[in-house]
């Protein structure tokens, strides 16, 4: 029987955390709301196979993907309800796509013919999604404010309308009065899409709204919200959400240094007194951003040890010298904790300059996932 290899860093999913999580989040949306449960980046680097179950038992039926690994992840994991891709796709991955029943989404006269193409003039097996640029993202939606955008979109109706099931925005900013302006022009572009077409809005499932929308207090229109960051707590803590990762490593080595010693490489911190050093096996090449220099910390034996010097591939070094008990094989955590000395979401993001997200699902990513559920 194989020996289970020891990592040098690994990341602490918390499956109770993302099931309060997602409880919390479907009691902030409205009733008659539908709630899309977002999975992109292998569920924000919390594993789909993990996630999605804990979906399931709360009955969620939309989930929301990029990828056409994230949809098989999903179907997989026991989806069989409404999936739905989050972007634009390329023809290939529409084709891909298919066993999967995937439901794409359109924002050119171009894709809708590419959809086409690939079924001729039988029915398309799966809806589609309408997708506008409602307000500035300029990402993959139709323009609708130009004559140019408008006459496209009547094209694309006529090309596979009938297959049209929802329409669908991401909204650029969530500040109230910028959100109220891009939720307003949205509701004005759906009633011109129905005015103009055959399509019934009572029909369709028109959706925009992440979760900062959700938790920004107003009043838009909309039948579903597409959710990812709520389910791992990354915002809102005085609603009760809570972060649903830990990042972890350990010490491997103890050694005391003189007043003068350089750490790390192009010597870039000096020892201004004697210390005990502690050099820890996680560098940026598991996601511990070389941007950390000389502002981040880790917590061993619930102490904080600033680090000290460049980030290393592989290795950190942080400074122990008030944590006389510390060991080599101890635990240092990078991100989470318990107490007054915890490094939680704030410290991060100051820390790694970057939204917690993009922590996430990179930490998530690069790192073996431990589960406790």
């Amino acid at each position: 029987m194989p020996v289970p290899l020891i990592p040098s860093s690994w990341c602490e999913i918390h499956c109770d955390r993302i099931s309060r999580n997602l409880e919390l989040a479907l009691g902030l949306v409205p009733d008659g709301v539908r709630f899309c449960a977002v999975m992109k980046a292998d569920a924000y680097g919390h594993g789909i196979n993990r996630v999605v179950p804990l979906l399931l038992e709360q009955g969620v039926s939309h989930i929301g993907i990029t990828s056409n690994a994230e949809a098989r992840a999903v179907r997989d994991a026991g989806f069989s309800d409404r999936l739905i891709r989050l972007r634009a796709a390329a023809p290939q991955e529409m084709a891909e796509a298919l066993d999967d029943r995937v439901e794409e989404q359109v924002g050119s006269l171009w894709a809708a013919r590419q959809l086409r193409q690939l079924f001729g003039s039988d029915p398309l097996p799966t809806g589609v999604h309408l997708a506008l640029n409602c307000d500035g993202m300029s990402r993959d939606g139709l323009e609708m404010s130009t004559e140019t955008g408008r006459k496209d979109c009547q094209e694309i109706l006529d090309e596979i309308g009938r297959n049209v099931v929802g329409i669908c925005t991401h909204f650029p900013a969530n500040e109230p009065a910028p959100l109220r302006q891009s939720s307003d022009l949205f509701k004005l572009q759906v009633a011109w899409i129905c005015d103009n077409s055959d399509l019934k809005r009572s029909d369709l499932v028109v959706h925009a709204g992440s979760t900062l929308t959700l938790l920004s207090g107003q009043q838009v229109e909309t039948d579903m919200y597409r959710c990812g960051a709520i389910l791992y707590g990354i915002l809102n803590p005085e609603l009760g959400f809570r972060p649903t990762m830990e990042l972890k490593s350990r010490v491997v080595h103890l050694g005391d240094y003189p007043e003068g010693a350089t750490v790390g490489y192009d010597r870039g911190s000096r020892l201004e007194t004697d210390r005990r050093l502690a050099c820890i096996s996680i560098g940026y090449a598991a996601g511990y951003s070389r941007i950390a220099q000389a502002r981040g910390a880790v917590l061993i034996r619930g102490k904080r040890a600033p680090v000290l010097g460049k980030v290393s591939m592989n290795s950190i070094v942080a400074d122990i010298t008030g944590i006389c008990d510390a060991q080599v094989g101890d635990e240092a955590i990078v991100f989470g904790g318990n107490g007054p000395n915890s490094i939680g979401p704030d410290a991060a993001v100051t820390q790694f300059g970057t939204i917690l997200p993009d922590l996430f699902s990179d930490w998530g990513m690069r790192n073996p996932r431990g589960y406790r559920c």
